[in-house]
């Protein structure tokens, strides 16, 4: 965790004056720019309940919309906030359409996420963190992601959603309680054998 925090704010100034010559239209900026938002993006998108399967497809969509709302970027202020934002209505976009068009895939979709905590129950190296990562609603995913995968502060995560920082520990608390009954589970019943 402390690695993504570091990268985080080592990286931060360089992307803000990079994003400063994108909106200037600089192309080498441009390219360094999306070099360098490409592995966040994926980190952030990593969590999401189809994994890998859509992640380059949200990273693609993020990069348009940054590309379309470059000019709202206002110089001075911290760029991960903002891009996370973006980030973030990406997926939720994607999700609601993919709700409206498929319907049924994901009534289909939800009763094979409901026989996979079984599975991994029955085989404790299946627990890892996607696996882990589904029993939590949306909100609380995004908030368990945003602060252990990509490193930001409950601040930080308080803009991004929206909310307030309370909230923001209200639902990392709730999600750290579901998840810690979860992988206390299979050691109960060991032990009680």
């Amino acid at each position: 965790n402390s690695g993504c925090v570091s990268l985080a704010g080592e990286s931060a100034p360089a992307l803000e004056l990079l994003m400063q010559r994108y909106q200037q239209a600089d192309s080498v900026a441009t390219e360094s720019l999306l070099r360098d938002l490409i592995p966040i993006l994926r980190r952030f998108f990593l969590s999401t309940p189809d994994g890998r399967q859509t992640t380059d497809d949200l990273v693609q969509e993020t990069l348009l919309r940054i590309h379309r709302a470059r000019h709202t970027y206002r110089s001075g202020e911290p760029l991960l906030p903002w891009m996370y934002a973006i980030a973030r209505h990406v997926r939720i976009d994607f999700y609601r359409k993919r709700r409206r068009v498929t319907a049924r895939e994901e009534q289909v979709e939800s009763e094979i996420l409901q026989e996979k905590p079984a599975a991994a129950e029955q085989n404790p190296l299946l627990t890892d963190f996607e696996t882990l990562m589904r029993h939590l609603p949306d909100s609380q995913r995004e908030v368990v992601t945003m602060l252990k995968v990509l490193g930001m502060t409950v601040e930080e995560v308080a803009q991004v959603t929206a909310s307030t920082t309370g909230a923001v520990k209200q639902k990392a608390h709730r999600a750290y309680e579901t998840l810690r009954g979860i992988l206390e589970k299979p050691a109960a019943r060991g032990s009680g054998r």
